[in-house]
């Protein structure tokens, strides 16, 4: 959901590849394996070039829990209040202040995520042959499983990152400015040392939902309709499948956006004495007292990241193609 944030798809999908390798003796085509290595270092470069816009995002999503902690006395304005004051406070290198765990988080979800949907997109026999419904249904179920079980494998990492991120510098009890967590590991024996193990996974449900919906979202829209637009040439080939990969994943982000933000609001409860009863009493408790477009803060910026981290479709879709084309010729 955060989403997520990062996120890129095979203009082929698998099977087509493998229906392609049959006339041709039976070879193979890419691996599963090599799926997951371009997926997973695509991710890497994207994530870093994002993580000043994820760190703004994660605070304006965590405003008003951050405030409710007392760690910040005046709710955050907007996009522009929020950069100034941390730039003002922590410095121009705090905007990647998490972005070490979120590369260890988004190489092994990312590529495990790309690997499994493409898997899942062979056993479902998707093919361009298919119906666009038919196609569409393929796609969806592929990409929802990919996400839901790379998602579901490394959630603790998504609440670290989210944790350092939202963690802003605040008076201590001896009155020098301090980050409630020093690092990584720390986030982890604080986490568990108060809420065992189930605080590393507060707010895993909503999360769910919200991997299902973007996810679902994602890949099915844009393998579904890029075929339709393979026919162009060129430049207007590269313009159609740039504003294509563009649009779905501002889509995508936007319908899955208050999901994101309601479990980065219950991963903020974790180490604190009050505790949200679930996400429905989350949705309750901002409806309440700031209304429901306070689920969408920082949606600008999810769509400003979406557009940073188009180079991951485009360097996926292209090079797995490219790959795949030299496996064939190679085999």
């Amino acid at each position: 959901m955060g989403e997520k944030s990062n996120q890129a798809s095979d203009s082929r999908s698998y099977s087509d590849a493998s229906n392609k390798d049959r006339p041709h003796g039976g070879r193979r085509g890419i691996s599963v394996a090599e799926s997951f290595a371009i997926g997973g270092v695509a991710s890497v470069i994207s994530v870093s070039a994002t993580a000043p816009l994820d760190r703004i995002r994660i605070l304006l999503q965590c405003n008003h829990e951050i405030n409710r902690s007392g760690r910040l006395l005046e709710p955050y304005r907007g996009v522009i209040d929020c950069t100034r004051r941390i730039y003002r406070t922590e410095g121009f290198l705090s905007l990647w202040r998490g972005n070490v765990i979120a590369c260890v988080k988004y190489l092994p979800e990312q590529a495990i995520h790309f690997a499994l949907k493409d898997a899942v997109a062979k056993v479902m026999n998707v093919s361009k042959n298919d119906s666009p419904g038919v196609r569409f249904s393929k796609n969806l179920t592929a990409g929802a499983l990919g996400g839901f079980s790379s998602h579901a494998l490394l959630y603790s990492f998504d609440y670290c990152r989210t944790r350092l991120a939202a963690d802003i510098l605040h008076a201590g009890t001896d009155g020098k400015k301090q980050h409630q967590f020093k690092g990584i590991f720390d986030v982890y024996r604080k986490t568990l040392r108060s809420d065992g193990i189930v605080g590393l996974h507060r707010g895993f449900m909503v999360s769910c939902m919200g991997v299902v919906v973007y996810r679902g979202a994602y890949f099915g829209l844009y393998d579904t309709l890029r075929p339709m637009f393979l026919n162009y040439e060129g430049a207007t080939l590269i313009l159609t499948g740039f504003l294509l990969g563009y649009v779905t994943t501002i889509v995508a982000g936007i319908i899955s956006y208050p999901l994101d933000t309601i479990r980065r609001r219950m991963m903020m409860r974790s180490c604190e004495q009050v505790k949200y009863k679930g996400w429905v009493d989350c949705v309750r408790y901002a409806y309440r007292n700031e209304g429901l477009l306070s689920l969408y803060g920082g949606v600008s910026i999810n769509i400003m990241k979406s557009f940073a981290s188009l180079p991951i479709l485009i360097f996926y879709d292209g090079f797995k193609t490219l790959f795949t084309r030299y496996r064939l010729e190679n085999d």
